[in-house]
């Protein structure tokens, strides 16, 4: 069988975001805990997938108030909505190499279809002689299609935080031991 379970390493990896903030600024953030599987067809890399799963309350900006504020209803809602998820549904190749993969976003409860741009940067073994895989993907979401209007007006025009947020996935993982019986 052509197709391999891999497992994100987390620890080489990471997904952060951006949005602007007071229209000349940005702010910059990460999910500290997550999880995720890519179910990659070396022989046909287009029948691909891949699963991500993100919780909510792991948003970290540095700033106490503000991640608390993020958790909260008027944004993430992490009480209510504690996981934002990506599905994948289909991957597109150029080269013999993925460049995008288009899935399902759901963040508070909310799904939407968003494509990935994908730099495919490779595989490589660990000095221990573990195999690895490592991608960059990247996408710009209107954080308003996912419920997340919170907004204040500021006092010279314009908005105290912008509607696009940008996300990137720093993404390494690692083949899944083989089963047993297989």
């Amino acid at each position: 069988m052509a197709t391999r379970t891999w497992n994100i390493d987390t620890a080489h990896s990471a997904i952060r975001f951006t949005v602007r903030h007071l229209v000349i600024a940005k702010v910059r953030g990460v999910f500290g805990s997550y999880r995720g599987t890519l179910q990659l067809d070396d022989q046909d890399l287009a029948k691909s997938s891949v699963k991500v799963e993100i919780d909510a309350a792991s948003v970290d900006t540095k700033e106490e108030k503000r991640d608390a504020h993020l958790r909260s209803g008027d944004f993430l809602d992490a009480e209510q909505f504690p996981t934002l998820t990506f599905v994948s549904k289909r991957v597109e190749l150029e080269g013999g190499k993925v460049t995008k993969v288009i899935g399902d976003l759901t963040i508070r409860g909310t799904t939407k279809e968003v494509a990935l741009e994908v730099d495919d940067l490779g595989r490589a073994k660990d000095p221990w002689g573990n195999e690895k895989i490592a991608f960059e993907a990247t996408t710009r979401i209107n954080r308003y299609d996912f419920g997340l209007k919170w907004n204040a007006a500021l006092e010279a025009g314009g908005v105290l935080v912008g509607e696009n947020v940008d996300i990137t996935l720093e993404v390494q993982a690692a083949a899944a031991a083989a089963s047993a019986a297989a």
